[in-house]
């Protein structure tokens, strides 16, 4: 079993959210399944997903995120603010 490395509890959740990429273009759906004080996890249907990009939730502050790992359709950021 892989060992948690997160510095806070995980939350699930099943929440729309958009992914903003710095280079512009409209923001892309996703899907967020949880969620800690650190970072989320992220279920994404398209194939580039930058370093570093923004996820703005249906409620509550945009947050600035990197990406920290990425399997097939999910992936985990970090937040930076």
């Amino acid at each position: 079993m892989l060992a948690n490395r997160r510095r806070s509890e995980r939350r699930a959740c099943r929440n729309f959210a958009k992914i903003q990429f710095a280079t512009g273009g409209l923001p892309r759906d996703c899907m967020i399944t949880d969620m800690s004080d650190g970072g989320v996890k992220i279920i994404a249907e398209y194939p580039e997903i930058p370093a570093e990009f923004t996820v703005i939730f249906s409620e509550g502050r945009p947050r600035q995120c990197k990406l920290a790992w990425r399997i097939g359709c999910e992936l985990g950021a970090q937040f930076l603010d």
